[in-house]
C-alpha cells in the first residue's frame, strides 16, 4: 500500500495534506515517549474541513502516517526552512512544544532516516512531481494549494497568537503576482477573521520546490489556525459550529483562485 492516498479529479487543482497522517508503524511507536503517542502535531482533521474539495473537482494527496514517522514538508537533506529560527527535522526528535519523541537513547540514526525518506518521503513527492506535471499539460496552469493547521499559540515558533489564515507563497516566488493579488483582494473581504500573506510561514518544503510558475505551477499553503475548527488540547474535538463558518471561507478563497487561473 502506498504511504499516501490519493485520488485523481479534473480541475486543475491539486490540494497536498501532508500532516494528517496518523499511522505510526509499530517498531517506531514502541520507542515514542507518551506525550508523543499522542501525535499532538498532527494537522487534525484538514481532511474533514475541506469535505468540499470533490465538489470542485480536486486532485487530492494526504499522508497515511504521522510526521513524526517522516515530515513530507521538509527538504530531503534535512536543510532548516527557516535560517535562524526554531526549526524540526525530517524526522523530529521533539514535539512543537519541545518535549522529546523518543524515549531516551531511542532516537533514529543517520541510517534509519534515510530509510525512512526513501519509504514515505519519496514516493509522496515523486507522486506529487508526476500528477502535476501531467495537470500542467492538460491545463497548462495548475494550482498546488497545500493544506495545513497548527495550534494557535506555539511559543517555540512564534510569538503570541498566530493569525487565522496563514498564506506561504516563498515570499512570492511560488506564485504568480497576479494570483497572489486575488486571493489578498478576496481574502481581505472576510470579516471575523485574521490573516497574513508570508508572515511566521512562508510556505514549507512542497510549496517551495514544487510551486514553480514558469512551469505552470502556482503554489500556495494555507497555514490555518486550529481555533477556527476545533478544540486545540486533547482530545482535539473536530466543532462542527465553527467548521460551519470557517469552511465556506476556505472553499471561497480556493474558488478565487481557481477562477483566477483559468481567466489566464
Amino acid at each position: 500500500m502506498e504511504p499516501f492516498s490519493f485520488i485523481r479529479r479534473d480541475a486543475p487543482l491539486l490540494v497536498s495534506m501532508p500532516h494528517v497522517g496518523l499511522e505510526v508503524p509499530e517498531d517506531i511507536e514502541t520507542r515514542f515517549t507518551e506525550d508523543a503517542k499522542i501525535l499532538p502535531d498532527t494537522d487534525w482533521h484538514v481532511d474533514r474541513l475541506y469535505d468540499f474539495l470533490e465538489a470542485l473537482g480536486a486532485t487530492t494527496i494526504a499522508a497515511r502516517y504521522s510526521r513524526y514517522v517522516v515530515d513530507l514538508n521538509r527538504a530531503p537533506d534535512n536543510r532548516a526552512l527557516y535560517k535562524g529560527a526554531n526549526n524540526t527535522e525530517l524526522c523530529p526528535t521533539s514535539t512543537f512544544f519541545e518535549k522529546p519523541i523518543y524515549l531516551e537513547g531511542r532516537e533514529p540514526d543517520d541510517a534509519e532516516v534515510t530509510a525512512r525518506r526513501e519509504a514515505y518521503w519519496r514516493p509522496y513527492h515523486d507522486k506529487l512531481d508526476e500528477t502535476l506535471q501531467e495537470m500542467v499539460e492538460e491545463h497548462g496552469r495548475v494550482l498546488l494549494w497545500d493544506a495545513h493547521s497548527i495550534r494557535s499559540r506555539v511559543p517555540r515558533f512564534f510569538d503570541g497568537k498566530l493569525p487565522d489564515f496563514n498564506f506561504g507563497t516563498a515570499d512570492g516566488a511560488s506564485v504568480d503576482p497576479g494570483l497572489a493579488a486575488e486571493l489578498a483582494a478576496a481574502v481581505e473581504t472576510v470579516e471575523g477573521y485574521s490573516h497574513v500573506v508570508n508572515g511566521r510561514f512562508k510556505g514549507g518544503y512542497i510549496t517551495r520546490s514544487h510551486g514553480v510558475p514558469a512551469k505552470g505551477v502556482h503554489g500556495i499553503q494555507l497555514e490555518l489556525s486550529q481555533a477556527t475548527y476545533m478544540d486545540e488540547d486533547p482530545p482535539y474535538t473536530f466543532r462542527d459550529d465553527l467548521a460551519a463558518e470557517v469552511r465556506p471561507v476556505i472553499r471561497d478563497l480556493m474558488t478565487a483562485a481557481l477562477t483566477w487561473l483559468r481567466r489566464q
